[in-house]
This record gives structure tokens, C-alpha cells and sequence, in this order.
């Protein structure tokens, strides 16, 4: 176990340092419990996605070919709710670094003695531990709407879900952590992250959008994980992008997003409020 050595005039005293497991462990469970214990929160995350995919998707119904193949749009529009669970999720868990600076919560963590990058570890686990959730209970109703699962199949929209996540866990804590307003942080949300997840072919397919949406859905990070959720579930669905390629550009989006939170954790030049 590490130390940390304290000198005062003539006392030497040596502070055991509890690592960067344990820590990180206690901030990842304050989070689930956290979020858990705010019904309100957890029947919002889950009803909105579920609104949003049974009114919009009926909505339309068979009046239009959406995928580029024999599926009515309530299908198409199946992964564009999962993946709006995970984000809403993922984002506004993240809340809580807001909330824990303003109670002066993260001021003691910052003073204890560990590493800023178990905040920000404990924190992003959290988040993508309560996100996957999230949205593997959405995952659960896809039966209903005829999607046959394999064993594979399965797993593999299991690591997908718990890689967007993940990314948009670190996302919203390097929104988060230089802010001091939760208003602040909704208006962010609602001017940058919402245009993301609709460009993302969540509600509309690569294949049917104007050249100039295509080009920004091309550079979004969040196009590949809607797409490769889509060709899991329909395998019949046309899709613009491999399997490997989604995977390879999720990946490296996560690792981008996990390495720009640390770098963020541990500017010094940033100050929690008082």
C-alpha cells in the first residue's frame, strides 16, 4: 500500500494511501445507490425513450420504407430508443458531479489522499454500470417486436451497449466538471447532445438523408453504435458500415473520451466552488 508523507516542523507523519480500487469502488456504488433511490429520475430516464418509441414509431407505422427493407418504422425506431436510453442515462447521471461540488462533497475527495483520476474513474463506472442497465432492460422488450436473439447476438448488443456508455459517461463528465449550474448543464444538453443522438440515424436511415446530414452523420461517433445495434437486431437492414468497422470506431471513441476526462480531472487549474 502506497504512502503519502506529511512533514511538519518536528513531526514526520505517514498517511496510508487506500490505492485506486477502493475508492474508485465506494464513488461507483454512491452513484448506483444514488440514482436508484431518485425514483422520479429512474421512471423518466425509462419512460421517456419508451414514450418517445411507441407514440413516434406508431405514429408513422408502415407509412414509410425506413430501413431499406421490409421493416415498418416502430422496428427501424427500436435502437434509436435504446440508444436514447443509454445517452439520457449516461448524461444525466453525471449530474451528480454538479450536485457533489455544490454540497461540497467532491472538495473532500479532492483533499483526500488519492489520485483526481479515481473521481473520475468511480464516477464514468457509475454511470456506465447504471446506463448498460438501462438499456439492457430496453433490450429485454425487442422480442416483442420480433427480434430472435443467439447466444452471440446477444453479447454482442450487450458490449455495445456498454460501450456507448461508457463514452457518453466520459462525455458528460467532461461536460460536468468545469460547471457550477445544472441549468448550464441542460442548456449543453439540449443545444449538443440531442442533435447527436438524431443525427445518429436514430430517427431517420444514412441511406435516405440529404448529402450534407450524411457527412455529419459520417464524423458522429454515435451513427456507429445505432448502426451496429441495427444490424445485430435486423440483420436484414442495409447498413453502411461492417460490424468491425462500428466496433473499431466505438472503441476509439471510448478510449478518446476516457483519456480526455482524466486529462480534465487533473488540470490544477481547476477549482470546486465553495
Amino acid at each position: 500500500m502506497a504512502t503519502h508523507t506529511a512533514t511538519l516542523p518536528n513531526v514526520s507523519v505517514k498517511i496510508a494511501s487506500p490505492g485506486v480500487i477502493t475508492p474508485a469502488l465506494s464513488l461507483w456504488q454512491r452513484e448506483v445507490v444514488r440514482f436508484y433511490r431518485n425514483r422520479s429520475r429512474v421512471i423518466g430516464v425509462i419512460a421517456s425513450p419508451l414514450l418517445f418509441w411507441i407514440v413516434i414509431g406508431s405514429g408513422f407505422g408502415n407509412s414509410f420504407n425506413a430501413g431499406g427493407g421490409t421493416q415498418n418504422y416502430l422496428r427501424f425506431f427500436y435502437t434509436g430508443a435504446l440508444t436514447m436510453i443509454v445517452l439520457f442515462t449516461a448524461i444525466f447521471t453525471m449530474m451528480s458531479v454538479i450536485e457533489d461540488r455544490n454540497e461540497g462533497f467532491l472538495l473532500s475527495v479532492l483533499v483526500a489522499p488519492v489520485s483526481r483520476s479515481v473521481i473520475v474513474l468511480g464516477k464514468v463506472l457509475g454511470g456506465t454500470t447504471l446506463a448498460a442497465m438501462q438499456g439492457i432492460m430496453f433490450l429485454v422488450l425487442a422480442p416483442i417486436i420480433g427480434v430472435h436473439f443467439t447466444l452471440a447476438t446477444l453479447l454482442l448488443s450487450i458490449l455495445i451497449i456498454f460501450l456507448i456508455a461508457f463514452s457518453l459517461t466520459a462525455l458528460g463528465f467532461i461536460i460536468a466538471w468545469p460547471m457550477d449550474s445544472t441549468q448550464a448543464f441542460h442548456a449543453i444538453i439540449n443545444l449538443f447532445l440531442i442533435p447527436l443522438w438524431i443525427l445518429s440515424g436514430a430517427m431517420f436511415s444514412l441511406q435516405h438523408a440529404a448529402i450534407w446530414i450524411r457527412s455529419l452523420m459520417y464524423i458522429n461517433p454515435l451513427t456507429y453504435g445505432t448502426e451496429a445495434l441495427r444490424s445485430l437486431l435486423f440483420p436484414g437492414t442495409a447498413a453502411d458500415f461492417s460490424l468491425t468497422t462500428s466496433l473499431a470506431v466505438l472503441i476509439g471513441f471510448t478510449v478518446v473520451m476516457f483519456g480526455i476526462a482524466f486529462a480534465v480531472a487533473n488540470r490544477r487549474t481547476t477549482k470546486p466552488a465553495a
